[in-house]
This record gives C-alpha cells, sequence and structure tokens, in this order.
C-alpha cells in the first residue's frame, strides 16, 4: 500500500471517529502498529491530526483523550461508565430465566454480563474473552465460548472458525454493540475482521438488542453488521440525536432510553 494511500485511508478514519488508538488504526487499515505511529508522527506534525496519550483525534481535540474502543478496559473514570451501567441495567430487565443467549464484545455487553449473576440460570453464547472471565465462576450459568482467531484490539475470536462455531446455534437474544447506529444502515463497525463475527452473532439470536450509548446514534461506520430491519430494540441513553432516534423508531426499531439512575 502507497504511503498516500494509507495515510488517506487514517486521516479518513480518524475524521470519522474524533479518536482513534494506535492498535484500532493498525486493524483498520491493515498495518503494524510501529508503521501507524510513524505516519501519525508525520500526520500531527503537519496539523492533519492531534496527538494524544495512546492514540490521535481530529484537529481541535486540544489533546483530551476520548476513550478507546476496546471491549477489556475498565470503564471508570471515561464519562461513559454510568451510560454503560444504565444500558446494560434495561437489558438485564429483557433475559429471562433459563433461556439462551448471545454476548457479543464490548463494554455494554460486558457491563451486563456483570449483571446476569442476578437473573438465575442461562445459557450464555459468546466470543468475548472479558464476558467469559466475568461468567467462569457462576456455576448458575452454562457457558458456551466460541473460539477463533483472537483479536486482541477487542478482546474477542474473530475469523472463519468463530463464525463456523455460530453455525447452527440458536439464541433467545442477542446483545450486540458497534460503533454506530443509523435507521439507514442499523449498527455498524471500523473493522472487517469483528464485523463478520458480529453478523454472525446477530444470525443466531431471534430478538437482536444492540446497546450503543448517546455518541453512536446517527454514526456510521464502514462495515454494516445489523441491517435496520433485523435490529428489534435499541438501548441507548440520553443526549442521543433525537432526529436519529425518530428515524430509527420509523425503520421500527423500539428505542429504549436508559437513564442512569438505577
Amino acid at each position: 500500500m502507497l504511503i498516500a494511500e494509507r495515510r488517506s485511508r487514517i486521516l479518513a478514519h480518524v475524521r470519522s471517529q474524533g479518536y482513534a488508538s494506535f492498535r484500532e488504526i493498525a486493524d483498520v487499515v491493515g498495518i503494524s502498529e510501529s508503521t501507524v505511529r510513524r505516519d501519525l508522527r508525520a500526520m500531527a506534525a503537519e496539523g492533519l491530526v492531534t496527538a494524544t496519550r495512546g492514540g490521535v483525534g481530529r484537529p481541535g481535540n486540544d489533546g483530551v483523550v476520548l476513550p478507546e474502543r476496546t471491549a477489556g478496559e475498565g470503564s471508570g473514570g471515561d464519562g461513559l461508565a454510568a451510560e454503560r451501567a444504565a444500558i446494560a441495567r434495561e437489558a438485564a430487565r429483557l433475559v429471562t430465566e433459563g433461556s439462551a443467549i448471545l454476548l457479543g464484545p464490548g463494554r455494554s455487553t460486558l457491563e451486563l454480563a456483570r449483571l446476569l449473576t442476578g437473573v438465575g440460570s442461562l445459557t450464555v453464547v459468546t466470543n468475548s474473552v472479558p464476558v467469559t472471565t466475568v461468567l467462569l465462576d457462576r456455576e448458575e450459568i452454562e457457558l458456551v465460548m466460541v473460539g477463533g482467531t483472537l483479536r486482541r484490539s477487542i478482546q474477542a475470536f474473530v475469523g472463519p472458525l468463530t463464525e463456523q462455531g455460530l453455525q447452527g446455534l440458536r439464541g433467545a437474544q442477542v446483545f450486540i454493540s458497534g460503533e454506530g447506529v443509523t435507521a439507514e444502515r442499523g449498527l455498524t463497525t471500523p473493522n472487517v475482521f469483528a464485523a463478520a463475527a458480529d453478523i454472525a452473532l446477530a444470525t443466531a439470536g431471534r430478538q437482536v438488542i444492540v446497546l450503543a450509548d448517546h455518541t453512536k446514534i446517527g454514526r456510521e461506520t464502514m462495515c454494516q453488521t445489523v441491517p435496520p430491519d433485523r435490529i428489534d430494540v435499541l438501548i441507548t441513553t440520553p443526549g442521543a440525536d433525537p432526529a436519529a432516534l425518530a428515524e430509527l423508531t420509523s425503520a421500527g426499531v423500539k428505542v429504549v432510553v436508559a437513564t442512569e439512575a438505577p
């Protein structure tokens, strides 16, 4: 890949996301982190991006570090922890004891996993390493871990083995997240490897429930994972673009706005 093409793709991703970590850019563009760092140093010197700790943002971010979108990091202190907790509480209310559900990777799904311990007996299918870790010692939960190639940037298994492992499985609900939700394209993610696994997860659920905080509403990224007509419920938070939510409702999506109060 030519340097100009590579840097153009990096810049397009940073502009669409507002912030991106070195590891995220490496995954999206398909290059090494060392190459990412070298390109970003040059781009920052030209004023195309703003350098931050662990990544870069659009010019004008003033060096403020926005939260990285990786599944396994702690959620405290990043400004969205309370929103994810509220989303998880609403999602947990939809889970019925004795059912089989699927959980994709992401911080909101991880918060949901922590609350499942109060539901009772369940079967949980997941490709997320952090979700597996949370549920590992819960004897009342039958845990099915779908293997494959570990994508460290999202701490989840992806690839053909993951997709094959999900074929033939069927759960009452699938709880899934991404980086953007619109009425036009549904749920999207910037990572092609994660997208294929998310598509397989969504196919395995009779009811598709999307967990997305307000920052993701009205945003779209490169890869579609769940088209709008397959999203049954969207759980989001106050602050989401009202027009975007109205469009999703008109598209047949049930929108639930979770408050931060427990």
